[in-house]
């Protein structure tokens, strides 16, 4: 019932623009054309904003660098009974949703998610951002150079989502 109504809801929508279009005696196929003529200016904003960090990102996860820092927090998040197979989500969320949804997806394939790690993983993605990609991505298209202030503000709600889901977390399911 719920599938069928998803796969008739895009479409309702559409017939609804339409349909109002026509009442309003407005001509829809050239407000469609003019609108998506706009968007090529947006869009192409956006490209060089988006390729940079793309870019950024796979210098980053290419360089092995997660994988020194992973031996060397290990001891560290053992002491805090917080496994250490989330680090890669709890550094990649800030930076990429689409790579901390794919960490997500295989902590789920790996340990469940009903698991501790699976339920930490899922408390974390919720409560956190993707602090970079919105800086870049948002701010970049308008022209906001001046983003100290928004990154650290924006990092810092970061690292408070997460602090704050290994403490519920751990309270309510700790091992």
């Amino acid at each position: 019932m719920i599938e069928q109504i998803s796969n008739y809801i895009i479409p309702l929508l559409v017939l609804i623009v339409i349909v109002y279009g026509i009442y309003k005696k407005v001509n829809i196929y050239d407000t469609f054309v003019e609108g998506a003529t706009e968007s090529f200016d947006m869009v192409f904003n956006m490209f060089p904003c988006l390729l940079g960090m793309i870019f950024g990102i796979n210098i980053f996860l290419k360089s092995n660098v997660l994988n020194y820092i992973f031996t060397i927090l290990k001891p560290a998040f053992a002491q805090l009974n917080v496994p250490i197979e989330i680090f890669p989500m709890m550094v990649l969320r800030p930076i990429s949703g689409s790579s901390s949804l794919a960490i997500l997806n295989n902590l789920f394939a790996s340990y469940g998610p009903d698991s501790f790690i699976g339920r930490l993983a899922s408390v974390i993605q919720g409560s956190t951002d993707t602090t970079f990609y919105i800086l870049t991505l948002y701010f970049g298209s308008i022209g906001v150079k001046k983003i100290r202030y928004a990154l650290w503000a924006g990092l810092a709600a970061d690292i408070i989502g997460i602090i704050s889901a290994i403490l519920i977390v751990n309270f309510f399911f700790g091992n």
